[in-house]
């Protein structure tokens, strides 16, 4: 192979085998080793079979082949093993306290390096063969290899015909290298078990609800997020800047769904630090351009990731408490995998005009006995994400937002998209903290994914899209400010008398009648800013077993834009499904413009005048033809 008569002529004293550039370290060095799948195991193993290393201290940020030796005795006596993230293999050992784990923000770890504060004797790194000006490249491990390179006292570099030539500040000159060992073999494979199940399924569905076209993705550690990508095979233009490559992005490639045309940072490049997965994946990177490889301090830094507009963070979590603590790294006191990359993107995504941060988990762990939710941290648990980083949690149940909400609608939104099962008990216990309300009513056991079908949306004059869908118990603030918001006609209008305060204990009163099907409510909301505000509500309310009462209120500005008519639509339709064949209204006869709409929509609806109001009953099998619904 040319590249061997390179190494022949240029690196004569550099090239030897593997026993003799282990021969080099020394006792009681502190050795790096390069990351995950781009780790160099046969480097790796000549090392552990020498005998003659002692008291020697290891640093890697995510570990696989040391995993073969962790629970050797002799190995434990000889090797101190330091890890920034702890991998699959390697999660049994940590929890008996075999390995050393070192809590860090990914962006932060090359500083560690480079101001000596983790001094470190040798690299022992994994390279592709030099080109004919002497480069190699780091390919699929450049995130802190780099560093741990540029800051060792002394480099040997395993050469691997097999590691991917990846584009990027990857590039390692044969300068930079003190030993050389020529040793083909297959690169590491890592393919996460997938999570394609029903839980999972519907995650995804909710994530792709927050994912708009052209946006910016960072998908983090753990087979969830991973997942959660196969969701997203509907979306356009969107784009990738991100920690680690997998397989999940594959097929979004081959769809072209990442173009990253639409990217503000370094358009029509994937930036990325790591690659772990099949094969197929490291054939898929090698060599194209596309991909932009570099070191963590840059992929990492929360002031680099904010330059990407529209930057959506996905990752996963442990623990998350009603307040919005995030747990990461730890299973009680047990170590489990990392701080990594996630505070890192979530802080830089909270920068990014237009970016947000979403924590996806299922609901339960241990096959359902266990909430993921959790009044608090289970004892021992690490706070890997604080309170003020985290926008939006999700679970197969439901969206919550926490960015810019006090300790009380956190409470009601986490616990709404807990496990069914666990809702009572997690309010009791947010009430014995008071965090809420004393008579504050539990969300519903129900599990309400049914509610999916009943969102729609509707453009109107001027230009703006109001989404629709039903009201729910974390709206109350919401809705009380959208109450505030009316002028004192409109609220004589929908009340028939005057009202200047609409409390909690009115809002509970209302929840506890809406069981979204004999009762219901329907909100209409616009997009102000990073938020949405209510607009509109229309409700029904059982009469009898037939017959529902219709009421609506919209706010001054869109009113006389069609939202009243359409809302009946929506109700109708839900009203239908659920055995109703009639609404009956009641107005103030000088409402006309609300009469108006009714007898539109129902010419042949029986009009009874009272002295100051009219009653409307509206039967449905009367009703024009609905127009069609943007879902």
């Amino acid at each position: 192979m040319v590249y061997k008569d390179w190494l022949a002529d240029h690196c004569k004293d550099k090239l030897v085998t593997a026993d003799e550039a282990i021969s080099k370290i020394r006792g009681g060095s502190r050795i790096f080793i390069g990351t995950g799948c781009g780790e160099p195991q046969h480097l790796i193993r000549t090392l552990v079979k020498d005998a003659s290393k002692q008291d020697i201290t290891m640093y890697q940020m995510l570990s696989f082949t040391l995993s073969e030796f962790v629970n050797d005795p002799s190995f434990l006596e000889r090797f101190s093993l330091k890890l920034f993230f702890i991998s699959k293999p390697l999660r049994e050992a940590a929890f008996e306290g075999k390995i050393d784990y070192i809590p860090a923000y990914l962006s932060q770890i090359p500083h560690l390096f480079s101001t000596q504060r983790i001094g470190i004797d040798t690299a022992l790194i994994q390279v592709s063969p030099p080109d004919k000006f002497g480069y190699c490249s780091l390919g699929i491990s450049v995130d802190i290899t780099r560093s741990g390179m540029e800051n060792a006292a002394m480099v040997i570099a395993q050469i691997n015909p097999m590691m991917p030539r990846t584009w990027g500040d990857s590039f390692v000159h044969m300068d930079e290298i003190d030993y050389c060992v020529n040793h083909p073999e297959p690169i590491v494979t890592n393919i996460p078990p997938s999570k394609d199940n029903e839980i999972a399924l519907r995650i995804g569905h909710y994530v792709s609800q927050l994912v708009d076209d052209g946006a910016t993705l960072q998908i983090g550690f753990g087979q969830l997020p991973n997942t959660i990508l196969k969701y997203l095979d509907q979306k356009q233009d969107l784009g990738i800047h991100t920690q680690v490559i997998t397989d999940g992005f594959l097929p979004l490639f081959e769809k072209n769904v990442i173009t990253n045309k639409r990217k503000s940072l370094l358009p029509g490049r994937v930036v990325a630090s790591l690659c772990m997965g099949s094969e197929k994946i490291y054939n898929y990177v090698d060599n194209n351009p596309m991909f932009y490889f570099r070191s963590s301090e840059f992929v990492n830094d929360p002031t680099v990731i904010a330059r990407n507009d529209n930057l959506i963070s996905i990752s996963s979590a442990l623990e998350v408490d009603l307040t919005g603590q995030v747990c990461t790294d730890s299973v009680g006191y047990m170590f489990y995998s990392g701080i990594g990359d996630q505070v890192d993107f979530l802080r830089g995504s909270s920068m990014s005009k237009g970016g947000f941060s979403i924590i996806a988990l299922p609901s339960t762990a241990q096959r359902g006995k266990v909430s993921r939710i959790v009044s608090h941290l289970s004892e021992g648990a690490g706070v890997a994400t604080t309170r003020g980083d985290v926008n939006f949690v999700i679970t197969e149940y439901g969206i919550a937002e926490l960015q810019g909400k006090g300790i009380y609608q956190r409470v009601m939104e986490l616990a709404q998209i807990a496990h069914p099962k666990f809702r009572d008990g997690l309010v009791r216990e947010a009430r014995k903290h008071h965090y809420i309300f004393a008579d504050q009513l539990p969300p519903t056991q129900e599990d309400l994914l049914f509610l999916e079908g009943y969102k729609s949306s509707l453009k109107v004059k001027g230009g703006k899209t109001i989404e629709f869908r039903p009201i729910l118990p974390t709206d109350e603030f919401s809705s009380r400010n959208f109450f505030y918001s009316l002028q004192d006609k409109t609220i004589y209008s929908r009340f028939f008398y005057k009202i200047s305060i609409f409390s909690h204990e009115m809002v509970q009163r209302q929840w506890a009648s809406v069981d979204y099907r004999k009762n219901m409510s329907i909100i209409g909301l616009v997009q102000k800013g990073g938020y949405k505000d209510i607009i509109a509500i229309g409700t029904y309310a059982n009469v009898d077993d037939t017959i529902a009462e219709i009421a609506f209120v919209v706010r001054e500005d869109y009113q006389n834009k069609g939202v009243a008519s359409y809302l009946i639509e929506v109700l109708e339709d839900i009203a239908i499904e659920n055995g109703y064949k009639q609404f009956m209204a009641t107005v103030l006869k000088e409402n006309t413009a609300m009469l108006h709409v009714f007898t539109k929509r129902y010419p042949n609806a029986r009009v009874i005048t009272k002295d100051t109001e009219v009653e409307i009953l509206m039967d449905f099998s009367h009703s024009k033809p609905k127009r069609k619904k943007n879902t």
